[in-house]
């Protein structure tokens, strides 16, 4: 079987990745910073110590590996400006595409996010032709990712990379260690979300996700993108589902615009002030009024994509919480 380079294996969608990668029979080098405990060994698995943006690491990880999938990233909303996201999203990047025009690949597989295009409504969500809106709102994590997917793209046309691109939209699901998006689930359980904001966006199961990108190494055309997500709910929907599967009482109050504005501002200049984070900042408050709405009927198509209900990722999500002690934490 062929050999694939993982990054961002110790990650979210980089567990379900290696996990598909395995449940194939693929060898993978998975490239990671620091030694895990929480990767189990496989005698078809190799964990490579070293920095993506260290071109000499990236090189000899590389070297003899037949595809690459790419999906370590710093998902960081907060401080929406950091240059630690543009070193690890944007450098991180083309360290590896550097090195991969040296290595003659059959596929790399570049994950970004579904922000990288422009979104839409319920009605007429958006898809990989809408152009990109996210500069509106001052986010290093967008932009970055942005710019890395443009570097991927140009790496296509000048240098012929077999690149394919694909797009997770809100990823739900178990196996989330750090947690990221299952915070969400947690602060609902714990009564922390008293309202909810305007907008929405659209969800999908991680096993999903991994399963269209671990199809992306033999599907889907060169150069191409493939947004990958499932149901749009507002964020109202979103958290009644959640709420009802995890038997607590769902947030009650709609949150207007223009009050989560002001606390948004209100929450910059505090960290301005103290120097420390808040809990958010304007630029998350900005993205929680729009309607962040997609189609994934490409990926459907050309890769495959899986649709798993929504209900399904948040009760196994919830299920592996409860199981690691996740729900009785206090973070």
């Amino acid at each position: 079987m062929p050999t694939v380079l993982l990054t961002g294996a110790t990650g979210f969608l980089g567990s379900h990745l290696l996990g598909e990668l395995r449940r194939r029979n693929y060898h993978v080098r998975a490239l990671v910073r620091t030694a895990t405990t929480h990767l189990p060994a496989d005698a078809r698995t190799a964990l490579i110590t070293g920095d993506m943006t260290d071109p000499v690491a990236v090189k000899q990880a590389m070297d003899g590996c037949d595809a690459v999938i790419h999906a370590a990233a710093l998902a960081q909303a907060n401080p929406a400006r950091n240059p630690a996201l543009w070193t690890a999203n944007l450098t991180g990047t083309e360290t590896l595409l550097e090195a991969a025009r040296h290595v003659p690949l059959t596929r790399f597989v570049y994950v970004g996010t579904a922000n990288s295009f422009g979104f839409g409504t319920r009605d007429q969500p958006g898809d990989e032709t809408r152009p990109y809106v996210g500069h509106r709102y001052g986010s290093d994590y967008m932009d970055s990712k942005r710019a890395a997917m443009e570097r991927v793209e140009q790496a296509v046309r000048h240098w012929n990379l077999p690149a394919v691109l694909v797009h997770p939209t809100f990823m739900l699901g178990p196996h989330d260690r750090k947690p990221t998006s299952g915070q969400m689930l947690l602060e609902l359980h714990r009564g922390r979300v008293i309202g909810y904001p305007a907008g929405g966006k659209n969800y999908v199961h991680v096993q999903d996700v991994a399963v269209a990108t671990v199809n992306a190494l033999t599907q889907g055309r060169m150069g191409e993108s493939y947004i990958l997500g499932n149901q749009n709910l507002s964020y109202q929907e979103a958290f009644a589902l959640m709420a009802r599967t995890m038997e607590v009482p769902p947030p009650r109050w709609p949150i207007p615009p223009v009050l989560a504005q002001l606390y948004g501002r209100g929450c910059d200049a505090w960290t301005r002030l103290s120097g420390r984070p808040a809990l958010v900042n304007a630029a998350m408050v900005a993205v929680a009024n729009d309607g962040h709405y997609f189609s994934s009927q490409k990926a459907i198509r050309e890769l495959g994509l899986p649709q798993t209900p929504i209900e399904q990722a948040v009760a196994e999500a919830y299920q592996w919480f409860k199981q690691n002690g996740y729900v009785d934490k206090r973070t």
